[in-house]
């Protein structure tokens, strides 16, 4: 089996409130580009204006650290073909306590944290009340080995705490984090690969991802 676990980037897209949506255009449209080449032959060239916190994305450590990698520098190893665990969280308290990941075996996984909230995508509901981890449950997840850890919600910290202690923990511990995962439902709780690799750009801290699941 194959699934995209990843939302659709498209002109006007609101991730983040305070964040512009992206500007999806033509560079050069096709009917444009029929003066530059021979008699029945066309092509598209594509133009998006966006911030790198568009869409289901991947942070990085140079999100949170100045001196922590950037996207281009993070290992494939990392980002790709991990072993991945779905962590329910469906119907609990939106605070996502320890207790909940405590009976996995987290180490060198991708921990993905299906919390339902995507069913409010693109409604005003998913930027109010957002599930997220607590910053014990950054450190336990530290600690147990996450190789990388996704939520399908708003964001991984309660945006109440400027600290961003959850970012902070993981980011600090070279564990990248995405978000605005979605179809979380749709994976086995385990037996599955796991695929986040965002474009190869030095100088961003995070960077949109087509996130998938093999198997």
């Amino acid at each position: 089996m194959l699934l995209d676990v990843s939302h659709t980037i498209e002109d006007g897209l609101m991730t983040y409130k305070g964040l512009p949506a992206p500007v999806v255009c033509d560079f050069l449209s096709r009917e444009a580009s029929r003066a530059l080449y021979a008699p029945g032959t066309e092509f598209h060239i594509g133009k998006i204006e966006m911030v790198a916190n568009t869409g289901t994305y991947l942070d990085s450590p140079f999100h949170r650290f100045a001196d922590g990698l950037d996207v281009s520098e993070l290992p494939l190893a990392g980002l790709v073909n991990l072993a991945g665990v779905v962590i329910r969280a469906v119907g609990h308290d939106r605070t996502l306590t320890p207790a909940l990941f405590q009976n996995y075996d987290l180490a060198g996984k991708a921990v993905l944290v299906h919390t339902g909230w995507d069913r409010h995508w693109r409604t005003d509901q998913y930027f109010e009340g957002h599930p997220f981890l607590t910053e014990a449950t950054a450190v336990y997840l530290k600690e147990a080995g996450a190789a990388l850890v996704g939520i399908d919600s708003l964001n991984i910290d309660d945006t109440a705490d400027g600290r961003r202690p959850v970012h902070t923990t993981l980011l600090g511990s070279q564990i990248p984090i995405v978000e605005h995962l979605c179809h979380l439902e749709q994976l086995p709780e385990t037996g599955f690969r796991f695929f986040a690799a965002p474009v190869k750009v030095r100088g961003m801290g995070t960077f949109p991802v087509r996130a998938y699941a093999i198997w």
